[in-house]
């Protein structure tokens, strides 16, 4: 193996060490949040960590496919936690 390919391993292992341990961190957060706004921020904190993870798994394996459910789960994600801190808000999502 190359040089070149020993780093791009040892960088992947270290990114993925990284957003595993900022998803631990995100779910401390969500577990001991003081107010519902930190539960919130914290939720849409471990969706960024989640598609982190799949889009570096798709490095990793050299598969497109990760990317587009990347691109799903980021549209959820954005969609989900609207709505939750609409309904915290005002008490309901549609008016």
């Amino acid at each position: 193996m190359s040089l070149a390919t020993d780093l791009m391993n040892m960088t992947l292992i270290l990114a993925f060490v990284v957003v595993s341990v900022a998803q631990a961190m995100s779910m401390v957060r969500l577990i001991i949040g003081p107010s519902t706004g930190d539960r919130i921020l914290a939720l849409d904190t471990m969706v960024v960590n989640a598609i982190g993870l799949i889009v570096l798994l798709g490095i990793a394996q050299g598969v497109r496919v990760y990317f587009e459910a990347s691109m799903i789960i980021a549209m959820l994600g954005f969609v989900s936690t609207v709505a939750y801190a609409r309904f915290v808000l005002r008490g309901d999502i549609i008016e």
